[in-house]
């Protein structure tokens, strides 16, 4: 089996995940080969939390150039888990 710390790489902090927090909705960028079932072991395993579902995305990677050469950015899996309702709150930055 995998590790949890392997399958959860980093949360994903933008204006949209951020909204979503109030939700208990909570964004991951997560090993591109994990499914869905070792993606909520793993966050109800390192947070200690319940999750009610999880969605994920796949993102390509973004082509870009530096002078004239071109390649493109890693492609990413992104996850969207949702906490229930009698889940604790998860705090990525302590006040």
């Amino acid at each position: 089996m995998k590790e949890p710390r392997d399958i959860i790489k980093r949360p994903v902090i933008t204006e949209q995940s951020a909204d979503l927090m109030g939700e208990k909705k909570y964004t991951f960028e997560v090993s591109p080969k994990a499914n869905k079932t070792e993606i909520k072991k793993a966050v109800e395993e390192i947070f200690g939390v319940q999750v009610e579902s999880v969605n994920t995305m796949n993102l390509k990677g973004k082509f870009k150039r530096m002078g004239r050469y071109g390649g493109y950015r890693s492609d990413r899996k992104k996850a969207v888990i949702k906490l229930t309702q009698d889940s604790e709150e998860l705090e990525f930055f302590e006040v």
